[in-house]
């Protein structure tokens, strides 16, 4: 049986840390703050949101919320915008996402300052992630895949790394990411041919497709790292990764489970931007 790789012990040993670096900008002025700006009251949003303010005061990161209605103007919302980007105060900002269809996510999107984008909104930043400068910030959900793997002692340097999907979400971003640490990748897609052929000879397998169960016994061999990025309401309405698990439990070395692997790692990254993205503001 494969060994669990848990989620919580990532996230609070991030949490920790945070925790320290807040404690050391507080004594130099500096109170790290995240502005959550959230336009209607979408279910997923306001777990997410509860998460994000939880970990906020359990690290002591301040935060400020933008509850907006779901009909507000493009224009009313670009004016939320440039009030986070003009307060000195804010240090990084959660906006979430999709937005209503009356507005141009793009245009409201990359309004945002590229050094408080801390969740990978912008355009710049995520340039930044295929250029490899350091303009804005990589996406939480992509860096804690990478964060599972650095805690758990993995190795990523010159193993066989699989990417099933292709979103700029989450399949092509940890790719860049996974190649900035001397992986070699192969991305895998709904196109691509003996997608479980290929996925049997990798080191690591990210399963980011978006589907509930993709990955089966049929696409994994002893000795694999698994990581679930998948979150997946199934038919008896249970939460439930891209990953059939309790199959490649079975075969694998190591896997990641859902609930309670990747998801439960991104509020503790999110918050840990912000602390960064506070700690360029000291002079």
């Amino acid at each position: 049986m494969a060994t669990i790789l848990s989620g919580k012990a990532v996230a609070d040993a991030i949490s920790a840390k945070v925790t320290e670096d807040v404690i050391m900008l507080k004594e130099q002025g500096v109170s790290p703050c995240l502005a959550i700006v959230r336009v209607g009251e979408n279910p997923s949003d306001l777990s997410y949101e509860r998460g994000a303010v939880k970990r906020c005061e359990l690290t002591g990161v301040e935060y400020k919320k933008y509850e907006l209605p779901a009909d507000i103007s493009e224009e009313d919302l670009l004016k939320v915008i440039e009030e986070v980007n003009n307060d000195a105060g804010i240090h990084g900002v959660l906006l979430f996402r999709p937005l209503p269809k009356h507005i141009d996510s793009k245009k409201v999107e990359n309004a945002l300052l590229p050094e408080k984008d801390v969740d990978c909104m912008t355009e710049g930043s995520l340039s930044g992630i295929f250029t490899g400068s350091n303009t804005g910030y990589p996406a939480c959900t992509p860096q804690s895949c990478i964060e599972i793997l650095d805690y758990y002692g993995i190795d990523i340097t010159g193993k066989n790394v699989v990417v099933i999907g292709r979103s700029l979400v989450v399949g092509k971003p940890v790719s860049m990411m996974l190649l900035a640490r001397n992986a070699t990748v192969t991305i895998c897609h709904t196109k691509t041919k003996n997608m479980s052929d290929i996925s049997k000879n990798a080191d690591i397998i990210i399963a980011a497709a978006g589907k509930a169960g993709v990955v089966t016994k049929d696409y994994v061999s002893a000795g694999q790292t698994v990581i679930d990025v998948g979150i997946n309401v199934n038919d008896e309405g249970k939460l439930v990764g891209d990953v059939a698990y309790d199959e490649v439990a079975e075969i694998v070395d190591a896997i990641t489970p859902v609930p309670g692997g990747v998801g439960s790692v991104t509020t503790s990254v999110l918050i840990s931007h912000v602390v960064d993205a506070a700690k360029k503001t000291v002079k």
